[in-house]
């Protein structure tokens, strides 16, 4: 496989530290709201590489964070904790905000078939190992304590920007809007490891540390969260893009002056989901949410196929429209499997197997699922059997994630449904026939009302009426 690695800024070739085998981790959610699509696209493109590299032959291991602390609102180590912003807005405990959002965050993800981490860590249950990891970057140098704070030193680093190369004015502290500038720092650029009572005294959590209570800075989480369940070496660390900077900046920082040697090697970051108004965020525009797209119809799997249509490096542009357009096209692509044949034949494996290495060196190119989705249609309308076609279908979906099979299976008994029941539609459409000749339109209208309550869509034309279960 080869994936596009933002530190080096090129695809390489994917060659795991253990041959074999897989340690991957990905940066989880805030819990202090519901996820929105925009976020929810990063965890689809990442389960998409989970997916695909154990259909490649890896035994994959994904760790994934809970942020339930420390997250503030400013790049800068500024601002309200995000988790004590989302306690008040609800008045609730940050514990219970934890909680709730953290349910509702893997309700939607299994609604969009994104695979659950084989381990989960809270950011509060590691207090333990970040004061561990704290403590040692203060006895070799690599941190110092000030106005009741440590701070990591990035001016002992050899190199602080590894994915772009900054101008160092840009990232000045105080330059940027809302960004109030730290006197502690003794480089405009260190961050916060530890905050004490002297910084917010209205923080809901807070532990005992050896520099006085506080509570852990945001990126400290990641770093020991990742050592603790995958070890000094980690092969593939996902997220989105904006947190390149600083997020992912101060987690290789700070791990590789813990570990003393390089920490991970690939690192995958997936592009925005855009309006046509901008990044999509949760103070900007609708609020759009699983639930949300639910609730207008769309099956959350219509999202998840728009967003493999897309390349994960290049931003999307959502709109109802688009997601329209998904739709038909994912509707379309369960009728073309729906309508395959029982056929008992058996599966030609040659064949099999020419199909699924073109999906593997197509999916394997950096990820690129729209290559993937095109050799689904190349299996379709491929001269095979259709018990070749079946098989491949639902070998790629171990990756795309669509649900093709099911999808289809759930078509094909829909359809056969109609006799089930038709004599009784059958009559309230000759009643409703009858109101609409004597012009008891409201009659006409209740009995259309009590179909569309049946489940039944009808449709007037000048050969008569017909009728559909939808």
């Amino acid at each position: 496989m080869k994936l596009y690695n933002s530190a080096s800024h090129q695809k390489e070739e994917f060659v795991p530290h253990t041959p074999g085998k897989v340690s991957m981790y990905t940066c989880g959610p805030t819990v202090y709201h519901f996820a929105h699509i925009g976020n929810l696209r990063s965890y689809i493109m990442e389960d998409v590489l989970e997916k695909f590299l154990r259909y490649d032959g890896y035994d994959v291991k994904r760790v994934m964070n809970i942020t339930d602390v420390g997250h503030l609102a400013s790049d800068a180590d500024t601002g309200e904790d995000k988790m004590v912003k989302g306690a008040k807005r609800e008045h609730k405990s940050v514990l219970e905000i934890a909680q709730f959002y953290t349910d509702a965050f893997f309700a939607d993800c299994k609604k969009l078939n994104i695979k659950y981490p084989d381990v989960v860590q809270s950011a509060t249950g590691m207090i333990d190992d970040y004061i561990k990891v704290i403590s040692k970057l203060l006895d070799t140098g690599y941190a110092y304590f000030a106005g009741g704070n440590v701070y990591f030193d990035t001016s002992k680093l050899k190199q602080y920007y590894v994915f772009n190369d900054h101008d160092e004015e840009d990232l000045a502290v105080g330059v940027r809007e809302g960004v109030e500038e730290d006197l502690n720092k003794r480089n405009k650029n260190d961050f916060v490891l530890w905050f004490t009572k002297s910084k917010f005294e209205d923080q809901a959590l807070k532990w005992d540390s050896p520099w006085g209570v506080g509570y852990p800075g945001w990126h400290i989480e990641c770093s020991c969260i990742s050592m603790k369940y995958n070890g000094e070496y980690l092969d593939i660390h996902c997220g989105g893009i904006d947190n390149a900077f600083p997020h992912h900046t101060n987690e290789i920082a700070q791990s590789e002056a813990y570990l003393g040697h390089p920490w991970c090697k690939y690192w995958m970051h997936v592009h925005h989901l855009n309006t046509n108004h901008g990044k999509m965020s949760k103070s900007s525009g609708e609020f759009l949410t699983v639930s949300l797209l639910e609730e207008k119809g769309y099956d959350p799997l219509v999202y998840r196929f728009f967003c493999l249509q897309s390349h994960y490096r290049k931003s999307l542009i959502f709109s109802w429209e688009n997601l329209d357009n998904a739709k038909t096209a994912y509707d379309k692509l369960v009728s073309r499997v729906a309508a395959l044949s029982d056929d008992p034949a058996p599966v030609d494996e040659a064949a099999a197997a020419k199909y699924k290495a073109a999906f593997i060196e197509a999916v394997g190119n950096d990820l690129n699922t729209s290559l993937g989705v095109t050799a689904l249609y190349d299996v379709l309308k491929a001269d095979v059997n259709d018990a070749t076609k079946r098989a491949l279908i639902g070998s790629f979906d171990q990756v795309l994630g669509l649900d093709l099979l099911e999808k289809a299976a759930a078509l094909r008994e829909k359809a056969s449904a109609p006799a089930e029941g038709a004599e009784e539609i059958e009559a309230l459409i000759t009643q409703r026939l009858e109101a609409k000749k004597a012009k008891d339109w409201a009659k006409a209208d209740a009995i259309r009302d009590q179909l569309k309550a049946m489940g039944v869509e009808i449709k007037d034309s000048k050969e008569g009426t017909t009728w559909t279960r939808v």
